[in-house]
């Protein structure tokens, strides 16, 4: 036996040999998973999700000796075959790897849905009951979705793609999951790194927004105490919006119909088992799942490319132009109810519960040391889920 040709044979068949042995693309991916980990863990930049899809990107990057050796195996999912065919779940289950098997929470909608169920019983609508108009401030900061969609378009995208673009402009990382998979499962990395990302970024990315389109007086506006909410309120309200929304647009059932099945588990007093479930054991389970499952489609040789590069403009472009709809909108109804509405409520109306609404309110503070618009951002901010959540209903009927 010759020991020497055994050291050498261990070391052609080592990650490092791959390494550096021409697949630059994985050195650059390890080195960026680091950055994210630093990120998550040391910036507390969304740290429940972007760790996960960090150290998801680390392991899908680390180069292997051969192909049994992979944890996933990206031509299952979105080479020809399974977008000519479907995807052969069956041999996934045979042969994949560690995260082609956690993948498949991802690509069949699962996850994004039970954490929908988590959101919802961690969710108060409350204050969008009080103050209907609310919905509306939701519904403007939609703009950048549908804004963000025709740019893709212009820039080349096919509609699917560009519609999964769009709907990083509603600051709703499962939502945007819930899309892209089905419409454009090759941008999925991209797309959830970019919407993740600017989610843990709203605090730096809309006060100068805010501050450029609202006046000092605007920003200062107290606004009236809103009225109590009844429990029967709250009960009634996921039960019509279920059945309002999913007969008009059956596509969002899924994703709309978990958030309000999590909240109705928080509302109606008898469930409070299901509901501390779904706000914590469910919702830290499948946020582990989905975020080192997501991590894992960030393979070197497919994302290191100009088109991920202006997906992530273009998500940038999206998020600013919802922040802008929802303020424009805010500033519409102060005038016309001659300032009884803070116009900084509007850019609560992305989905980002809660830290839209507390930036709202940090806002109005360093304008007005006694104003505080907490409670009345997020009714913006609950309408802003159930906004994205419809955008997306509507994108995924139209191209799904």
């Amino acid at each position: 036996m010759d020991i020497g040709q055994i050291f050498v044979d261990l070391a052609k068949g080592s990650g490092f040999a791959q390494l550096f042995g021409g697949q630059w693309q994985n050195a650059v991916m390890i080195v960026l998973a680091c950055f994210f980990l630093y990120l998550g863990i040391k910036k507390k930049f969304e740290p429940l999700l972007l760790v996960g899809i960090a150290f998801g990107m680390l392991l899908t990057n680390l180069p292997v000796a051969s192909e049994s050796d992979l944890i996933y195996h990206p031509e299952w999912w979105i080479g020809e075959a399974a977008i000519e065919h479907g995807v052969d779940y069956l041999n996934v289950l045979q042969h994949g790897g560690l995260l082609d098997i956690l993948y498949i929470g991802v690509k069949t909608g699962v996850y994004p849905c039970l954490i929908f169920i988590g959101v919802g019983a961690m969710t108060d609508f409350g204050p969008m009951i009080a103050n209907p108009k609310s919905l509306l401030l939701g519904a403007a900061a939609q703009l950048g979705i549908f804004s963000a969609f025709i740019m893709a378009i212009i820039f080349g995208f096919n509609p699917s793609q560009a519609a999964s673009i769009g709907i990083i402009g509603g600051a709703d990382g499962p939502t945007a999951i819930w899309l892209t998979k089905s419409l454009a499962p090759e941008l999925l990395a991209a797309i959830a790194i970019a919407a993740y990302s600017y989610m843990a970024l709203i605090p730096i990315i809309q006060p100068p927004i805010m501050r450029l389109l609202t006046t000092k007086k605007e920003r200062s506006i107290k606004m009236d105490q809103l009225r109590e909410v009844s429990k029967s309120e709250k009960i009634v309200f996921p039960i019509m919006v279920t059945i309002f929304c999913c007969l008009l647009l059956p596509s969002v059932a899924p994703l709309l119909g978990c958030l309000m099945f999590g909240n109705l588990l928080k509302e109606c007093g008898v469930t409070e088992r299901l509901s501390d479930t779904a706000q914590n054991a469910l919702m830290n389970i499948v946020t582990l799942f989905l975020g080192i499952s997501v991590g894992a489609t960030a393979q070197g040789v497919r994302f290191i490319n100009t088109q991920t590069l202006l997906i992530v403009v273009l998500g940038l472009v999206a998020f600013c132009l919802s922040t802008i709809g929802g303020l424009l909108i805010g500033k519409l109804m102060c005038w016309l109810t001659k300032g009884k509405i803070n116009p900084l409520i509007g850019a609560a109306g992305v989905s980002a519960v809660p830290m839209a609404a507390r930036v709202a309110h940090s806002e109005g503070l360093k304008a007005n040391p006694s104003n505080y618009l907490l409670m009345h951002a997020m009714g913006p901010n609950v309408a802003g889920v159930i906004g994205s959540a419809v955008a997306a209903g509507i994108l995924m009927a139209v191209f799904g």
